[in-house]
């Protein structure tokens, strides 16, 4: 398998890049939607970010559609929910598969590299968090239900 800083994602504006370029800080990507119970997280995504940008974390949010019909806009308009609702400032990107025939590249490297309870691959539901360090390694996997702020001192680990 390549390695993830060569995995080309396509920003929600539509640029075409190498995920390298989003790399070399602690970085916790995530597949999210405008309409899942976890949707109130952006906010601690988005607290989270500003308060360790400067220090070294990114968050990369990837809308996906795959749970529930839960992300049923295009990219613009997920770009205005999120802006509006969230205020997000962090960097987002186009919708993409996370399970099946069909799983974005990176997806197939992340749950390779971490995979989920009792060793499943499959990402379960919307708000599913990887965090990497500075290198590009997966260095843990949080469900769902794990509130972005409880990852703080994760990420303090990777930033210190």
């Amino acid at each position: 398998m390549r390695p993830l800083s060569e995995i080309q994602v396509t920003t929600i504006d539509g640029q075409t890049r190498p995920l390298g370029d989003f790399l070399g800080k602690a970085t916790l990507v995530v597949n999210v939607a405008s309409k899942c119970g976890f949707t109130p997280q952006y906010k601690g995504l988005e607290a989270l970010y500003r308060a360790n940008k400067d220090k070294g974390l990114v968050v990369l949010g990837f809308p996906c559609d795959q749970f529930g019909h839960q992300e049923p806009g295009d990219e613009a308009e997920i770009q205005s929910f999120c802006s509006l609702n969230y205020d997000v400032t962090f960097p987002m990107f186009a919708k993409v598969d996370v399970n099946g025939a069909g799983a974005h590249p990176l997806y197939q490297a992340l749950k390779q590299a971490a995979p989920g309870l009792l060793g499943s691959e499959g990402v379960k539901w919307n708000f599913t968090k990887f965090l990497l360090d500075g290198q590009g390694r997966v260095v843990d996997r949080f469900a769902p239900v794990t509130r972005p702020e409880s990852l703080q001192g994760a990420i303090d680990k990777l930033i210190a």
